[in-house]
Parts: C-alpha cells; structure tokens; sequence
C-alpha cells in the first residue's frame, strides 16, 4: 500500500521525537538515581561518623562498654538517635530484637519485612566490637564481612564500628520524593510525545503540502497543460524547486507554441507554391492561358520555390538533430568567403551592390571547421544581404581576429530592421515583413540554419543594427590552437 509523503513525513518526526523524548527520559531517570543514591550515601556517611561519635562519648562517661553490653535497649536508643531526622519509636522488628541474646545483633527478623524492604537499614547493618575486637553487639559468622571504622578516646582506640555491606537507607519520605519525581518525569515524557505528534502533524502537512501541489502540478503537466503555475511562498529548496518547475512549464508551453507554429508554418509555406502551381495548371488545363515558353518558366520557378523550402526544411531538421555531416579540417575561412563572394559577384553586379571586404587580422587566423559548411553560411548570409538591400546600397564585411577568437561581420545599407525584430531574426518563419520576403523566395529558415552551423562550430551568431543603415551579422569563432 503506498503511503503519502505526509504520513512518512509524520512518522519520520514522531519516530525522531520518541527516540529523543526515551534518550532524555532514561538519561534524566539515570542521573537523578546517581544524584539521589550519592545523596544518601553521603547522609549515611555523615551518621556513621555521627555515631562513632556518640560511641566515643559514651565511652569517656561509661568509662568502658560493660554498662552498654548490659543494657541492650540502650544500644538501639542510641542507633535510632544517630539519624536526626527520626522522630519515631523503634520500629516492629526493633522490639522483636529485644527478645533475643543480648549481644546478637543484628537481630533475626521476619524474612517478608526484609523482602518488602528495598533498602537496609543502617541500624541492621552495624556492629559493635571493643578494641581486642571481641563482639559487643553482632554475630561471629559476619565478622569477614565487617568494615571496621575506629572509636577513639583520647587518642586511643577503644573499639570498632562495624559496618555490613548493603544499600543505604532510605526514609519513607525520601522514597515517595523518588515515586513523585519518576511520575512527574513519565508525565513530562507522555506530554512531549503529545506535542512532537501535534507538531509533527503540523510540520508534515506544512511541508507535505508544497510536495503534494508539485506533483499534482506535474501530473497536469504531462497532460498537457503547460500553462499551470505553482506559487513561490519560500526562499528555500522548495521554493527554488518550485521556481525551478514554473521555469520549465514556461519552456514547454513555449516549445508547444513554437512546435504549433511550425506546423502552422510549414503547412502556410506548402500550401502557398501548390496553390500558385495549382492554378496555373488548371489555366493551363481550361485553356485560359496558353502553353508556351512563359508558362512553363513560371511553373519551373514556382517549383524551384518549393523545392528550395523543402530543402530549406530538411537541412534544418538534420541540424536540429545534429545530424548535419561535418568534416572539420584546419582551413582559412577567409578563402572559403572569397570564393563565396566570387561566386556570387554578378548577382551584387545586376543589382548594383558595392561590396566591400576587409581583412584587418593581425596573422592568419585558422579554424578547425567544415569548409563546406562554412560555405553554406556565408552563402545563406550574403544572399540575405543581396535579397533585402535596396539597389545600389552597399554591403561591408569585416573580418579581425586577437589571440582566441575571429570576429567576421556582415553589414549592409538600408532598410534596416528594428529593434523588437532583431532578436528575433533567427527564430524559423520569422520575417520581419512576411510579402517582401516571400517576394524574395525565403520563407524565413536560412539563418536558424546558420544559428545551428555556428553552434557545431562552438561559436556565436548576433544581428545588430548596421552603421549604413542596415542589417549587421556578427560571427564569433574560436581560433584553433
């Protein structure tokens, strides 16, 4: 079953918490038992020496132990006095110790209170020994179990507190302190994990409903509609997500209008040589017009009009797939433009055109290229030129070069294009004014192909406006090493 990113999104956030909140609570638990069990042992400490003490002085007015190994009572009186905080009578076990051997200590008690007992008490757990270290009050079978702690009397040792090991005591007080506090602690721990589910249901919905909008967002997308927008609410990866994502819809609902555009394009340029060549042949066909010389030739041109468009098409198609052969060798393009301007010298010669060529390069300047696709371009530039320069205007190319790249400019005399046109010269189909360049046969492709040969050959292509009035080409190549 697939789970939506807000549920992960929840549970990665609950699971984070609940790890933090046990680590807290069992290390908050730890410390506080270390505190409080260092707290009672140092307590304990402090009655151990209270009463070696009180031992010390009762030895220096009893003048020995005789009188106290007699009078059990007395032991135990003293034993309950040695913690300042009891103000109680003897507990239940205490009397029953009175019932046994003088000197036997600590008493034998039930084993269900010692059981339901979580600490030993300080009092069942010491011993009294004279100096000799013979038993006062205790048991010969735990005397290898002793810490013995010496009274002294005058600088003197007069005998020995023994201490047996255990766990310190704790007062009933002291206990329920211990119950309130790991209560108190669980209650905390439940009402932090309380309010991390609240605040991970929060944070998974904030950050889950930017995720879920871009997703539906793409799934429109793919049927179709680029026009969707997703809104920019942050300055973080989600928003430069998001920014990135309405930049890509904006690319595709251009690529949409271009890809329509060109159909349109290309079915308008088809359509408008067979309607021509369509007419004529059925003038020809009713008898309206004669079959002669003439009406052959226009239908030739008519045909050649279609059969350049068609060529036009293709080359640009194998363009832009890449798939234009080019076979790069180390040329001059310098005398792949001469030849080209030779070729093409009568056609400026019929309508009068002053070219002019200008080599202002330093040294000559070599390129890694196709010289017949170089060729190709400086053919589709200059027929441009001829085609939209009025008669008797003049056409400059200005060719230079520095260390790294070679600079060749076309410019020609008016009419010139304008500015809102000129960047977009090199977008298929378009013309800056549709009759006059069909008049002139082009249907608005020659220079997307030139684009694309300057592309292959890593350089760069730009139109301006020309200081004579006109249209400026500007080619950058970078000159091989």
């Amino acid at each position: 079953m697939r789970q939506s990113i807000r549920i992960k999104l929840f549970l990665t956030f609950l699971l984070t918490t609940l790890l933090v909140v046990a680590g807290m609570y069992l290390f908050m638990r730890w410390s506080l038992d270390r505190g409080f069990n260092e707290w009672v042992e140092s307590r304990q400490h402090e009655r151990v020496e209270d009463l070696v003490e009180a031992l010390g002085d009762y030895y220096d007015h009893a003048g020995g132990w005789a009188p106290l190994a007699a009078n059990k009572r007395q032991w135990i009186e003293m034993l309950v006095q040695s913690d300042n905080r009891r103000h109680r009578h003897p507990a239940h076990w205490m009397h029953q110790a009175m019932a046994g051997p003088v000197d036997r200590w600590p008493p034998d008690v039930d084993e269900d209170i010692e059981r339901k007992r979580r600490f030993i008490p300080l009092e069942m757990r010491v011993m009294l020994l004279a100096a000799d270290r013979s038993i006062i009050f205790g048991r010969q079978e735990l005397l290898p179990e002793l810490t013995l702690i010496p009274i002294e009397h005058r600088g003197q040792v007069v005998g020995y507190l023994g201490l047996l090991p255990g766990r310190a005591d704790n007062q009933i007080g002291d206990l329920r302190f211990m119950e309130r506090q790991t209560q108190a602690f669980a209650w905390i721990a439940l009402l932090m994990i309380v309010l991390s589910a609240l605040l991970a249901l929060l944070l998974a919905y904030l950050l889950g409903r930017p995720i879920k909008r871009i997703a539906v967002a793409a799934k429109q997308l793919g049927k179709g509609i680029y026009t969707i927008r997703l809104p920019v609410e942050s300055g973080d990866e989600l928003g430069q997500l998001a920014l990135d994502f309405n930049e890509m819809a904006a690319a595709l609902e251009q690529s949409e209008q271009a890809r329509r555009r060109w159909v349109a394009d290309i079915s308008h340029e088809l359509r408008t040589p067979l309607s021509v060549l369509r007419g004529e042949l059925e003038a020809l066909q009713d008898g309206i017009r004669p079959m002669n010389p003439e009406a052959v030739d226009s239908l030739l041109a008519d045909v050649m009009r279609l059969n350049r468009l068609t060529e036009d098409l293709y080359q640009l198609a194998l363009s832009d797939q890449g798939a234009l052969t080019y076979r790069k060798a180390m040329i001059d393009p310098l005398q792949v433009l001469q030849a080209d301007l030779a070729a093409l010298a009568p056609e400026f010669a019929a309508k009068q055109l002053q070219v002019e060529l200008l080599d202002r390069r330093q040294t000559a300047a070599n390129l890694y290229a196709d010289a017949d696709r170089l060729s190709q371009l400086f053919r589709n530039l200059l027929k441009n030129s001829l085609n939209y320069t009025d008669s008797g205007g003049r056409i400059v190319i200005d060719v230079s070069s520095d260390t790294d790249t070679l600079v060749i400019g076309i410019a020609d005399s008016a009419p010139g294009v304008g500015v809102n046109d000129l960047a977009k010269l090199f977008e298929r189909f378009y013309r800056v004014e549709s009759s006059r360049s069909r008049n002139h046969g082009g249907a608005g492709l020659g220079l997307s192909i030139c684009s694309n040969i300057v592309a292959a050959h890593n350089g760069s292509i730009r139109a301006q406006a020309s200081e004579l009035g006109g249209l400026a080409i500007v080619i950058k190549f970078p000159l091989a090493k």
